[in-house]
């Protein structure tokens, strides 16, 4: 079994695409561990505000079925190909962690934003704070501690009930 990370994000109806996300994501992987929801502003862009969050799991699949499965999820969820980087969106899943591996396809692993984002590092220092993160050598809660949190605002929320 593997270890993965994957953070989810949306702007656009994003507790409705946040909580689809992960019923379907608890359907392709094993032993879920769901951070808190956190909203922040949108970086890049002006925009609505995103829900963002970390699942971590386990999985039998092949790096590249994961990155497939996962570009299938979002564009199930109504993301096309052509979405421009920075841009609103209904949902956006990143695999941070595939295990240690480091490579650069079929995904960036581990993706260069898990160090430079707070919206994906206080969410994976939840789930995962003793994972040691394969490039810097430090466990995720260590590099959260020393994270700049005046950098970017970021709050938890609670998902409406529907």
């Amino acid at each position: 079994m593997t270890s993965i990370f994957i953070s989810l994000g949306s702007n656009i109806n994003k507790a409705h695409y946040i909580r689809s996300a992960n019923a379907v994501l608890s359907e392709h992987f094993n032993e879920l561990v769901y951070s808190s929801v956190f909203e922040s502003e949108s970086i890049g862009f002006s925009g609505n505000n995103f829900y963002n969050s970390v699942i971590g799991a386990t999985t039998e699949l092949s790096l590249d079925e994961v990155c497939r499965l996962l570009k299938q999820i979002e564009r199930d969820h109504g993301r096309t190909d052509n979405d421009k980087k920075f841009s609103p969106r209904t949902l956006d899943l990143d695999l941070l962690f595939y295990d240690d591996v480091i490579c650069s396809s079929p995904a960036q692993l581990p993706r260069d934003e898990i160090i430079k984002n707070a919206f994906v590092l206080w969410p994976l220092a939840e789930v995962a704070p003793e994972f040691i993160h394969p490039v810097v050598k430090q466990r995720i809660a260590d590099i959260w501690q020393a994270y700049d949190k005046t950098q970017q605002k970021l709050w938890k929320v609670e998902l409406p009930v529907v």
